[in-house]
């Protein structure tokens, strides 16, 4: 899949200040097909995640050991990337791939790439958008199709509880058939839980539903506990049936990761914005942070460090002109704050971004 330099431009300035995730898990499951087979396997599956406010990078692969000794590997690859402007009308691309083989089968593997107008309404947003999606299966001509998308977000509470609504009809081998995904994300403390549900219809290839739920536990902030069941619909691109699963494991991460929400930041005051000749000057209250720093459209979210006055208060300046931006918070190098008492709007992905209007 090709993408334009347009693209590269807008998304390696993000991508250079982004952070980093990496982790490797170790489980076992046990797969059912619709057809009353089943099998189950013992997998190992590294996974790594490069994000920033308005960049997501994700690769996971899993390689399993299946009865009789069949190996199964199985890849995937999630490219999101905004351009530039966030909280108002913005253009967004949205890539992916998979890929799957097995030892004693064949190799399969499909592609998508949508492009999405976005608008963001404080704590939620929606997005419409369009494009292509291919398949090929080893010894078969490649399909490609056309998929529309309309999606929707919400984030409920003070904890990041989000929730999610896709509808994607798409155009396969001459007829329709539209999937309605609806997803809920929950974080308490150390847990998070999602939920799945997804219902597909096509007067042609005929309707059926599908839905899961994953829990994850973190033991320590390296070491998180991941269980998961529910089922799954066929991939007709891959020629993947239709199957249930029950998986457990434990995921190790090579960076410590925050034990809270990832919104959550202690003691977080609203901001006190004033004029110091042509600057504009912030600051924030962090107790207990080790390093703070400020990332905004102004400056093509590159954090900008700020400095410590004492008594947990940071401060920054910056020459900005009248008018309204948009900016978020990396504290200890890791995490990404959007600090209370200030207007927020949606990044794009689910998340916050904080307001700041300069007069």
């Amino acid at each position: 899949m090709k993408l334009g330099p347009v693209f590269f431009l807008a998304a390696l300035p993000a991508l250079a200040h982004a952070q980093t995730q990496a982790s490797l898990g170790v489980g076992v499951g046990t797969v059912r097909y619709a057809g009353g087979s089943s099998f189950s396997a013992a997998t190992i599956s590294p996974a790594v995640q490069v994000l920033s406010p308005s960049f997501f990078l994700g690769s996971s692969g899993t390689l399993s050991a299946l009865p009789d000794g069949v190996w199964a590997a199985q890849g995937r690859a999630d490219l999101w990337a905004a351009f530039v402007h966030v909280g108002a009308p913005q253009l967004a691309l949205s890539a992916g791939g998979a890929a799957s083989t097995r030892s004693d089968g064949i190799a399969a593997a499909s592609a998508t790439a949508i492009a999405e107008l976005m608008l963001g309404t404080g704590r939620g947003g929606a997005a419409l958008g369009a494009g292509p999606v291919s398949g090929v299966i080893q010894g078969e001509p490649l399909v490609t199709a056309l998929r529309l998308r309309a999606r929707g977000w919400w984030q409920v509470g003070a904890d990041p509880t989000q929730l999610s609504l896709s509808v994607e009809p798409t155009r396969f081998l001459g007829a329709w058939y539209t999937d309605v995904i609806a997803g809920a994300t929950v974080e308490r403390g150390r847990v998070t839980l999602s939920l799945w549900a997804t219902a597909r219809g096509s007067a042609v290839y005929g309707s059926k539903g599908a839905a899961s739920a994953a829990a994850q536990y973190s033991v320590t902030p390296s070491v998180t506990l991941e269980a998961g069941a529910g089922s799954y619909l066929s991939d007709p691109f891959q020629g993947l049936p239709r199957a249930g699963f029950v998986s457990a494991g434990v995921r190790v991460h090579a960076a410590p990761r925050p034990s809270g929400p990832r919104t959550r930041a202690p003691s977080l005051t609203p901001l006190i914005a004033s004029r110091r000749g042509d600057s504009v000057v912030v600051r924030f209250r962090m107790d207990g942070a080790r390093s703070v720093a400020i990332a905004g459209d102004w400056n093509a979210w590159r954090p900008a460090p700020l400095r410590p006055l004492g008594s947990g208060i940071w401060e920054g300046t910056a020459l900005l002109a009248a008018g309204t931006y948009h900016f978020s918070l990396l504290v200890d190098g890791k995490e990404w704050v959007v600090p209370g008492g200030v207007a927020v709007v949606s990044d794009g992905m689910g998340g916050l971004v904080a307001v700041l209007t300069v007069l």
